[in-house]
């Protein structure tokens, strides 16, 4: 099992229309907590996409081709929730195929449905997440669907941050991912146009380095 970049130009397309909209946030005083706990100077918030329509058709027309493209047998659309949802959505629409999605724990409440919509044993499905940092989250989101008896045939993304611990954590679960843009190419593109100053990209560069240990140096010096 592999991480996988689908298409370098059109990673370089993808990190330009983030950083047009500014779904890259950094904040260098500041940094952003992840589910994960770590601590972070960035925040990819593509959820700012869907208020872009442009930007909006851009990535589900590629997250449409990427998935014809490597899992032309694909049954079914999962998002994770939440951020995944609304991209795998317009993503199952645009390949007219059933969509689920897949909640963090199953409800407390009604019929306790983790996975929701409708399900059938075997059904392959593609998993949707709209970002990925150390996987957790995401192969969580996998292992609920296997517990329904459907068939993980890979999983796909709009952005990942290209962590070593997360191509580890996506072999141990057998699970290919394939992405449409990445850490590296932002930054690269942000040297490239100016998007990024100086002192961001040094912050970037030692964060990326070591997230977690930089998260700890943070928090001890707060």
């Amino acid at each position: 099992m592999s991480v996988n970049k689908f298409d370098t130009q059109l990673a370089k397309q993808i990190a330009s229309e983030l950083l047009a909209i500014e779904a890259i946030k950094i904040n260098l005083e500041n940094p952003y907590t992840w589910a994960s706990g770590w601590k972070s100077p960035i925040y990819c918030d593509n959820r700012l996409s869907l208020s872009f329509p442009s930007t909006r058709t851009l990535i589900k027309e590629s997250l449409a081709k990427l998935i014809k493209e490597k899992y032309p047998n694909a049954e079914a659309i999962a998002g994770v929730a939440t951020a995944g949802i609304p991209q795998g959505a317009l993503v199952a629409d645009y390949l007219d195929l059933p969509f689920i999605y897949i909640r963090s724990k199953s409800k407390a409440h009604g019929l306790e449905n983790q996975v929701e919509g409708l399900t059938r044993p075997d059904q392959k499905v593609v998993i949707l997440e709209d970002l990925v940092s150390t996987g957790g989250s995401s192969l969580q989101a996998s292992e609920a669907i296997r517990a329904a008896h459907m068939e993980v045939l890979g999983m796909v993304s709009i952005f990942t941050y290209g962590f070593p611990i997360s191509v580890e954590n996506f072999k141990s679960h057998n699970i290919d991912l394939w992405y449409l843009s990445d850490y590296n190419t932002m930054i690269d593109l942000g040297m490239e146009n100016g998007s990024l100053i100086e002192d961001q990209l040094a912050t970037l560069k030692a964060w990326r380095t070591n997230p977690a240990q930089w998260g700890n140096e943070v928090e001890e010096t707060a």
